[in-house]
């Protein structure tokens, strides 16, 4: 099975300080939902792996939330993508659960969920906790320059990816689909020129 491990919130979607507390609030990044159904039709599967603390903080119910998955999935299916599984942390910073990333919690329950080693899984993310809690889990990290990352400049990326070794970089999440589609045709013989990212920096 090829499994994707993605997060959401700056990463499929625009972040919001205030939090994403509604489906009319949700709004996807350019490409990004695009870049999933690519995926999907190369046969990869897709899961997220989010920190929603806005449940604890009162921000949202699981009504709301429920919403906005039904909305991402509605405009993933227009373009013949789906999100297979959400796994999320309810909990607040000070709760003291396994699940809130950087703790690996969330990427243990999609490796049971799946029957899967995570070594051979690509995780991708917008910020160091999100690395981090796929390097824990043994997942392969991948870092997009969107939501956390947006206006993060070379040195402070190279911070996040000294802290985050094998961390690959790329533009978006878009940038990320084709780095990956254009690893497996490599390895199966066929050359592609076009690739726009690089192990550790962005080309």
């Amino acid at each position: 099975m090829k499994l994707v491990i993605l997060d959401r919130d700056g990463t499929l979607n625009e972040d919001r300080d205030d939090f994403v507390k509604s489906a009319d609030e949700w709004v996807p990044l350019p490409g990004a939902l695009e870049a999933i159904a690519r995926l999907n039709h190369a046969g990869w599967h897709t899961v997220i792996a989010t920190n929603q603390s806005g449940l604890a903080r009162g921000l949202l119910d699981m009504t709301a939330l429920n919403a906005i998955h039904s909305r991402m999935n509605r405009e993933l299916a227009a373009l013949g993508g789906r999100i297979d599984a959400v796994f999320f942390c309810p909990h607040g910073p000070g709760d003291g659960c396994t699940c809130r990333k950087p703790l690996p919690g969330l990427f243990a329950m999609i490796g049971e969920r799946y029957g899967l080693d995570l070594a051979d899984v690509p995780s991708v993310g917008d910020s160091l906790r999100d690395l981090q809690a796929g390097i824990a889990a043994g997942s392969r990290p991948h870092l997009v320059r969107t939501g956390k990352a947006a206006g993060l400049d070379d040195a402070a990326v190279d911070a996040i990816i000294a802290q985050a070794p094998g961390t690959v970089v790329h533009a978006d999440l878009a940038a990320f689909a084709l780095h990956l589609l254009q690893g497996e045709r490599r390895d199966r013989g066929i050359v592609a020129d076009d690739a726009d990212s690089a192990f550790g920096r962005l080309s």
